[in-house]
């Protein structure tokens, strides 16, 4: 498959990303939105609350923005039925991509349906085929995508910028606009734009993933650690927005 073109040369990515650091993250989605054409640009977001931040703003801004989510066939059953709601509520489709059924059942058949929590190994490439490479089929199509990663997340993700060239995924460009905020601005956003949250935040998740993988953290915890809470020393990263360390060492081995 063709990587998709590369619109924005390193200079003017440059200049955008020191012009919209500060600015409200409408600045930064108004811009995505009027450089990239509407069918070569996305909001992807797993339907938490930061994602449906800038799913608010962009369908404010032009109501044309494709808004895609992943099912990785693993998810609460909260999470389908907030989906459901969030169209409603929107009154518009949203995307769904899906992981390969041949794939997933391959892996399943061979190491088991709760192979992830075997070994960390196991577990990426649980997430490499479930959520990784439906991704990365979108954004071969894409000149722009929009997520959102804020910076406060984790370390790995503290000098997440709010324009960048995302190599990884072909030079596309990856706007990241709630990247400056933390989650009190984002929870009054959404509370003074009406937008309803994921219901399982009312169970003491922070951080939403799929089911098995995923489960409530006690008032003042990391977000990250009610995710993959079995593994020590790796990073809490599927690979969608950072390839995790143990990834890239057996890579390079």
């Amino acid at each position: 498959m063709t990587s998709p073109r590369v619109a924005v040369g390193p200079h003017e990515l440059e200049e955008t990303r020191r012009g919209l650091e500060g600015c409200h993250p409408r600045a930064a989605i108004r811009w995505a939105l009027t450089r990239f054409a509407p069918e070569r640009t996305a909001v992807v977001t797993s339907l938490q609350a930061d994602g449906m931040a800038v799913v608010e703003m962009a369908l404010r801004i032009d109501p044309r923005v494709r808004i895609v989510t992943i099912d990785t066939g693993r998810l609460p059953e909260e999470t389908y039925a907030y989906l459901d709601e969030v169209r409603a509520h929107f009154g518009r489709g949203i995307e769904v991509l899906l992981p390969d059924a041949t794939a997933v059942g391959g892996h399943v058949s061979e190491h088991g349906v709760t192979a992830f929590r075997a070994s960390v190994e196991r577990r990426l490439d649980c997430c490499h085929l479930r959520k990784v490479e439906p991704l990365e089929r979108l954004l071969a199509t894409l000149d722009c995508w929009l997520t959102g990663l804020r910076r406060d997340h984790s370390a790995r993700r503290g000098s997440t910028p709010v324009v960048q060239l995302d190599t990884a995924h072909g030079g596309i460009v990856k706007v990241n606009p709630v990247a400056g905020w933390d989650e009190t601005a984002v929870r009054a956003h959404l509370a003074a734009s009406g937008v309803p949250l994921h219901p399982l935040y009312a169970h003491g998740y922070r951080s939403i993933g799929c089911a098995p993988c995923t489960r409530p953290v006690a008032p003042g915890d990391d977000p990250r650690s009610g995710r993959w809470w079995w593994e020590q020393g790796v990073d809490k990263e599927c690979g969608i927005h950072a390839t995790p360390a143990l990834l890239q060492e057996r890579r390079s081995a």
